[in-house]
């Protein structure tokens, strides 16, 4: 049950919003989820502010899973988005955030896991 929500600066084709996700749903193997049940969300021409400074090309990512995965996992899925980002958009890695939010209690279709 993961959710991968994304803030991007920069503008973004509903073609190129496609190809994100699509590649998103093999990234998300690396934290022992499948793409099943995967939402994504992803919101261009955000502006984001980084050392208060606004970042011409940058990213938040917000991953949420029901459970958690290790840290190591969590690395390789770091990797992954930031891969992602700058071959998709041209964002460079340093210019990403992610952060990981495990979650005990996720509902789905009336009712919780």
């Amino acid at each position: 049950m993961p959710f991968i929500d994304s803030k991007v600066t920069v503008s973004i084709t509903p073609e190129k919003k496609e190809e994100i996700k699509a590649q998103l749903g093999q990234a998300v193997s690396l934290i022992h989820k499948t793409e099943n049940y995967l939402m994504v969300g992803i919101e261009s021409d955000y502006d984001l502010w980084l050392a208060g400074k606004k970042l011409d090309k940058g990213a938040y990512v917000s991953v949420s899973l029901y459970g958690k995965a290790s840290p190591d996992d969590y690395s390789r899925m770091t990797g992954k988005i930031c891969e992602i980002y700058e071959k998709e958009l041209g964002i460079p890695g340093s210019s990403v955030y992610v952060t990981y939010h495990p979650v005990s209690d996720w509902g789905w279709n009336g009712s919780n896991f």
